[in-house]
């Protein structure tokens, strides 16, 4: 009797001690994923106050340290003279108000140098202290790997407005930012897979329509990066009829060639193709919630549709109201960062119902 109590007493310190590591792993996890929440808003601020090509040069580890003199800030803003940007647009800057732009783009590279030492230093030491199970690590490493991608990829959106425009392609522009999303995306499911917390058996259909709506958030998110790439949100600044109807003629929405380039070139078509996401999005979240309501689903599950409902109606309303302003500044930042809010809502709820059994 002795030994099966001292048995079930190991058992249970076992079981304890695995809790506390998951929680752990889960904890910074999440941490990463707020700074890479952060970083996305710093983003947004970035580029909507055309402060992307401030800095010219990547140095990724010096370049972690601003100017600390008046003559630093000189040959920094020298370099930036040289620039298309500064030529066409900004000629005539002062010295302050170059320091505003640049420190956009600073923080915006400094926040992206510390999520990488966030993840990749506890990384290790969990790894050390074998605290990762071995079918976590190999995910662990994609995402770290997606990081390093994202780095790279940054300064080759930067690279392409340095010469000859005045803003950055919309289309590595779109890439950055949906790959970041992806980045964000995976950290949230990866911490929600390691939660305690339980599902009921569900349906095949919703849980597969879940993580379709999912990757319809970051489909509406890539569209919108178009938008902002090619400032398409400044024209056409009527809804629900866009260039005077609901459906803009042919002519219209395909008159650059070859064909394929009016989809990231054309402000209209542009425009229309992220209207179209978002109606699909809404009609399709409509469909989920009822299905979920229906069919009886209780608890977590049921509450987070909801949340997702909820955030859908809003960033809809909130990039009309967005829209009909002419997108300010304040206005641009609050639809991007909810654009943000719902994709993590899509996630969470997406990766709860996943991991139910089926019914």
């Amino acid at each position: 009797m002795v030994r099966r109590v001292q048995a079930i007493s190991d058992n249970t310190h076992t079981a304890s001690g695995s809790d506390v590591r998951r929680r752990a792993v889960r904890l910074w996890l999440l941490a990463v994923a707020a700074l890479v929440f952060l970083t996305l808003l710093v983003g947004g601020a970035t580029r909507l106050t055309e402060s992307g090509l401030s800095i010219v040069e990547w140095k990724p580890v010096t370049g972690s340290i601003p100017p600390l003199s008046d003559n630093a800030w000189q040959i920094e803003f020298e370099k930036y003279r040289a620039t298309t940007q500064y030529q066409q647009i900004n000629r005539g800057m002062t010295v302050s108000e170059f320091k505003t732009i640049y420190w956009w783009e600073w923080a915006h590279r400094l926040l992206g140098r510390l999520i990488g030492a966030a993840f990749l230093l506890p990384f290790l030491w969990f790894l050390w202290r074998g605290w990762i199970p071995r079918g976590l690590k190999l995910r662990l490493w994609g995402i770290f790997a997606l990081g390093g991608l994202q780095g790279a990829v940054g300064w080759w959106m930067v690279a392409s407005g340095l010469m000859g425009r005045v803003s950055v392609s919309q289309y590595r522009l779109a890439f950055h930012l949906t790959l970041a999303c992806v980045i964000y995306a995976a950290l949230l499911w990866t911490a929600q897979s390691l939660s305690n917390r339980s599902v009921l058996a569900l349906p095949r259909r919703l849980r597969t329509s879940a993580v379709v709506l999912t990757a319809l958030v970051l489909l509406q998110i890539y569209a919108g990066a178009l938008v902002a790439g090619i400032d398409a949100g400044l024209t056409y600044n009527t809804w629900p009829l866009i260039d005077g109807a609901l459906i803009p003629s042919f002519e219209r929405l395909f008159f650059v060639a070859p064909a394929w380039r009016n989809f990231f070139e054309n402000d209209l078509l542009v425009q229309f193709n992220h209207r179209t996401v978002a109606y699909i999005l809404c009609i399709a979240v409509a469909l989920h919630a009822v299905d979920v309501m229906r069919g009886r689903v209780t608890g977590v599950a049921r509450n987070s549709v909801l949340a997702v409902a909820c955030a859908v109606l809003l960033q809809a309303g909130l990039g009309v109201v967005t829209l009909l302003h002419q997108t300010p500044l304040p206005l641009a930042l609050m639809h991007q960062g909810m654009a943000v809010v719902l994709l993590t809502l899509a996630v969470l709820h997406a990766q709860r119902l996943s991991a139910a059994g089926p019914a």
